[in-house]
């Protein structure tokens, strides 16, 4: 599968573009897929306080599903590892690990509750800040072929304050194997952005015959 788009986001003092915001997603069984992000392309337009532009750094790893419940209730293991390939003034310039534990639990027919538990690592000033982040949402399908969502998002830094978000999104599959979405999403603390608005379109092919996988 192909996820592609970008997103625009404002803090009082700075607006960015990034795209195409691509991950590239094999999957090796029904449980396990290969991850792989390219560089996106940064474009700031606030270059005379000291921001620029260029591509970021790539990223790969796995994800792994622990288990899945007859009664709707999946969980699975992401780890990834970013490498510094990007632009100077806008790579990290280390090798930052990424821990993710995606869950998801049916309500109802149309309703979905889900959420994640993030680590991180960036390497900020030539040492790694550790920070935590937690999201839930819940997800409403509307039709056959589109649903809508709500989430919460906190991030946690050691070295700045929390930043907290509201974020909604809707999705229409417009074909078997193609899906258009929007999201947008706004800043609930001092240290989160002031508000960010994105398109994205994915497509899925499959290179050979496979059971279809659940939990997904």
């Amino acid at each position: 599968m192909f996820e592609n788009g970008f997103t625009e986001t404002s803090t009082p003092n700075h607006v960015s573009l990034d795209t195409p915001e691509t991950l590239v997603r094999f999957g090796l069984t029904s449980k396990t897929e290969l991850r792989f992000t390219p560089p996106d392309y940064f474009y700031n337009f606030n270059t005379g306080r000291g921001y620029g532009s260029g591509f970021g750094d790539l990223s790969f790893g796995v994800k792994q599903q622990l288990f899945a419940t007859p009664s709707g209730f999946d969980a699975s293991l992401i780890v990834q590892l970013s490498v510094p390939t990007g632009a100077s003034i806008i790579s990290s310039h280390g090798y930052d690990p990424q821990v993710l534990l995606p869950w998801s639990r049916t309500i109802s027919k149309n309703w979905t509750a889900a959420g994640m538990f993030s680590f991180f690592a960036p390497t900020e000033n030539g040492s790694h800040d550790p920070t935590g982040q937690a999201s839930f949402y819940i997800d409403r399908q509307i039709t056959s072929r589109s649903d809508a969502f709500v989430e919460y998002g906190g991030e946690f830094e050691q070295h700045s304050g929390p930043q907290h978000i509201i974020h909604v999104g809707a999705s229409l599959r417009i074909t078997n194997n193609q899906q258009l979405d929007f999201h947008a999403g706004w800043g609930l603390s001092p240290a989160a952005v002031s508000r960010f608005v994105g398109f994205g379109y994915s497509f899925e092919f499959q290179a050979f015959h496979r059971e279809k996988r659940s939990g997904s």
